[in-house]
């Protein structure tokens, strides 16, 4: 059995969770959430806790265990808690700015990058350089800082771009002066 799926999942006191046929939705202080259940697996919902369950033991039933139980527990912890992943600008010049729903960077390019932020996520710029995305869906955070990593990763020769808050770049040795 799976070792992170036979786990239950503790509800805090301000979560509520409904269950309507194979859509699980989970509110709280932050939001609400709602996922599709996959097939494999069934979840039980008890007085403060959640436990999920294989229907069958066949392959595809016991990969979803595990799956399922962290996507419903990162669903309860988001609607509680809220998720955040920081990024760096890094560079002479290399700054940002937020204009309602539309990030503005200037990361060496002639023009500055515009980017999209997605409905339910903010992102917060502290000194033009620091960045923070937030939001409930730990799955939708995790890809817009990508996508803004994404604009310009740091290259290995200076190290400016964007990277992700302690993130350590492996710096190359550039040309050396012939002797």
């Amino acid at each position: 059995m799976s070792r992170i799926g036979k786990k239950p999942i503790t509800i805090p006191d301000n979560v509520k969770i409904t269950r309507d046929g194979n859509i699980l939705q989970v509110e709280g202080p932050k939001g609400s959430l709602a996922r599709n259940i996959p097939e494999g697996v069934d979840c039980i919902i008890e007085e403060g806790t959640i436990v999920i369950q294989r229907k069958s033991e066949d392959k595809r039933g016991r990969a979803l265990h595990g799956l399922a139980r962290t996507l419903i527990s990162n669903m309860v912890a988001g609607v509680s808690n809220g998720f955040e992943k920081k990024l760096e600008i890094v560079g002479v010049g290399y700054r940002g700015e937020t204009d309602g729903k539309v990030l503005k960077l200037l990361i060496g390019y002639s023009r500055p990058v515009e980017y999209t932020i997605a409905d339910g996520i903010t992102v917060a710029i502290e000194k033009q350089v620091n960045m923070t995305v937030s939001g409930i869906d730990k799955e939708l955070v995790g890809k817009v800082a990508a996508e803004i990593r994404g604009l310009k990763k740091p290259e290995p020769y200076k190290g400016k771009g964007i990277r992700y808050a302690g993130e350590t770049v492996r710096r190359k040795v550039g040309k050396s002066a012939g002797s």
